[in-house]
């Protein structure tokens, strides 16, 4: 099962060296989620994340990046819901029923559904899906390969995902919750962490 990883909103000092290391460590795709910030420090971050790794970076906005510095793809959603002209490329797409999910997996490469759990990271975003909507869902084909579980990801979580039979699972606060850049002085519990969600997902 692919693991995703969204990073958080805003930007902060050892941000490539950890994601170069998550990179190193069997991370599938990173998804860059910078709303609201300046094109220049997503660029400045993409320069100092090794090339070898840019095949496995979507972004969220500022789409010209991805033909700039060669990345996989784009994601579409609520703030970019609009595919560039005369784009060429990956695309990958939010959603938050089934039937969204039915109409745009037919059209794009993967898609997120969420929230599949009680979110981490937005207080209060608390999933709309049982576990036998979820199921059945999964009998009736809607999630496949295809669809990318979002929300609520974490080390108790993720085997239900994989039971549920997702192709992946996107990882947001689950992760980053580890760590926090104002306090702590490395991200080996970071890392730690990832390693054993690997260990899950495989």
């Amino acid at each position: 099962m692919k693991l995703i990883l969204i990073t958080t909103p805003t930007y902060f000092v050892e941000e490539d060296q950890i994601i170069t290391t998550l990179f190193e460590e069997g991370l599938d795709i990173l998804h860059l989620r910078k709303p609201q910030t300046s094109p220049v420090y997503a660029e400045r971050l993409l320069t100092l994340i090794p090339e070898k790794f840019h095949k496995r970076i979507v972004v969220h906005d500022n789409f010209y990046l991805k033909e700039e510095y060669n990345l996989r793809g784009i994601h579409l959603n609520a703030r970019n819901p609009q595919i560039p002209e005369n784009y060429s490329g990956q695309v990958s797409a939010s959603c938050h029923s089934f039937e969204e999910v039915s109409k745009k997996k037919e059209t794009y490469d993967y898609v997120f559904l969420s929230p599949i759990f009680d979110s981490i990271s937005k207080e209060g975003y608390q999933s709309k899906f049982t576990p036998e909507d979820i199921r059945e869902a999964s009998r009736a084909g809607v999630i496949d390969k295809k669809v990318i579980a979002l929300g609520g990801i974490n080390e108790d979580t993720i085997l239900r995902v994989k039971d549920f039979g997702f192709g992946g699972a996107a990882l947001l606060g689950g992760l980053w919750g580890k760590f926090d850049p104002n306090l702590d002085f490395n991200y080996q519990e970071l890392i730690r962490h990832f390693q054993k969600l690997k260990r899950l997902a495989d």
